[in-house]
C-alpha cells in the first residue's frame, strides 16, 4: 500500500469564464486556495450571504444529466467537471468562487479547468490526505447498469469503464482501464467532451434547454458520427464517462484506494456507490477502512 499523500491546495487564484450549457448565462470560476481540511466548497458570490457549498455526496441532489449540490437551500450544478479537474490532479482543498448557480460548460471537457488550476501551481500543505481503502466489493444497480468497487493491492485509483450504446448508433461499444494520476487524468480523460445523440439534443432544445450551444461546443452524434466536429480520442465518449465518474467520487472528500468497475453508470449510480462506501466505511488510524 502506498504511503498517505500530503494535501494539497493552489499557489495562487486563477479563473475561468464560459456560458453555462443549461442556462446559457455567461458565468466566472474563480478558484482561491484553501487552508488544510477545507475540501472542495463552492461559494455563490452572487448572492449576498455569499453562501457556502461543499462538494460533499451528502450535500447532492438528482436532476438530470448533470450533478447538482445543495446546501442550505443554495445550489450549484454542472459541477462534475470542475470537481474532475481538481480530483483529477489531486487538488484537496480549493474555494471555487461563481457568479451562478451553473458552471462553464467550456468545451465540454475538464480542460479548460485544468489547465487554469495547473496554470496556477499545486503545492502540498503540512497535513495528509484521509483515505478510505476498500477491502470487499461493493456494487450498486441492477443487470442492466451498475458500478462496483473492489480492492486493489496495488494501491490507488483504478477504473475500468464498460459503455454501451448497443450497434444501432455512431457510439456502440466502448471500454477504458486505466489507474487515475495526475498523469494519467491530464492525458487521457480531461479532454474528452461531453456527448449526446442527436435525438437527445433535439429533446432539449424542444424544451428551451441548451438553446446557446452548438455542435462545436461538445459532441453531438448523428447515425454516421459526429455532426460538425471531429473526435478527440477513438474512444472518447467512454473515457467522457470515466471522467465524470473521477468527479462523482470526488464528492467522497476524501482518497478512496479500489477498483472500479462501471458498466452504463451514470451520475447517480456513481454517487449512490459513494454514499454505501461512506456508510460502510471507518476510520482507522489517519486512513478509513470498508468493513
Amino acid at each position: 500500500m502506498l504511503p498517505l499523500r500530503s494535501q494539497h491546495t493552489i499557489a495562487k487564484p486563477v479563473e475561468v469564464t464560459g456560458f453555462g450549457y443549461w442556462s446559457g448565462q455567461d458565468i466566472r470560476v474563480e478558484f482561491r486556495p484553501a487552508d488544510v481540511g477545507t475540501g472542495l466548497v463552492f461559494v455563490r458570490r452572487d448572492l449576498a450571504s455569499l453562501p457556502r457549498i461543499p462538494a460533499l455526496v451528502a450535500n447532492r441532489i438528482e436532476t438530470p444529466l448533470r450533478t447538482t449540490l445543495v446546501s442550505n437551500g443554495n445550489s450549484v450544478e454542472m459541477v462534475e467537471h470542475v470537481l474532475a479537474a481538481c480530483a483529477g490532479l489531486e487538488l484537496d482543498n480549493c474555494e471555487i468562487w461563481v457568479d451562478q448557480s451553473e458552471m462553464p460548460g467550456c468545451d465540454g471537457s475538464a480542460q479548460a479547468f485544468v489547465d487554469a488550476l495547473t496554470k496556477a501551481g499545486i503545492v502540498e500543505q503540512d497535513a495528509l490526505r484521509e483515505r478510505l481503502v476498500v477491502m470487499d466489493v461493493t456494487r450498486v444497480g441492477d443487470d442492466e447498469s451498475w458500478v462496483e468497487i473492489r480492492p486493489w493491492p496495488r494501491g490507488g485509483f483504478k477504473v475500468k469503464y464498460r459503455l454501451d450504446y448497443g450497434s444501432e448508433n455512431a457510439i456502440g461499444r466502448q471500454t477504458i482501464e486505466l489507474a487515475v494520476t495526475p498523469e494519467t487524468f491530464c492525458r487521457e480523460l480531461a479532454g474528452a467532451r461531453t456527448f449526446l445523440l442527436e435525438s437527445e439534443a433535439e429533446w432539449l432544445r424542444s424544451r428551451g434547454l441548451g438553446t446557446r450551444v452548438t455542435v462545436q461546443d461538445l459532441v453531438v452524434f448523428g447515425d454516421e458520427g459526429p455532426i460538425g466536429n471531429e473526435l478527440r480520442f477513438e474512444d472518447e465518449c467512454v473515457r467522457h464517462k470515466t471522467l465524470d465518474l473521477v468527479g462523482d467520487f470526488a464528492l467522497a472528500g476524501c482518497e478512496i484506494v479500489g477498483q472500479v468497475i462501471a458498466h452504463r453508470s451514470g451520475h447517480r449510480l456513481n454517487a449512490e456507490l459513494v454514499r454505501v462506501l461512506l456508510a460502510e466505511g471507518e476510520v482507522v488510524g489517519e486512513q478509513r477502512r470498508t468493513a
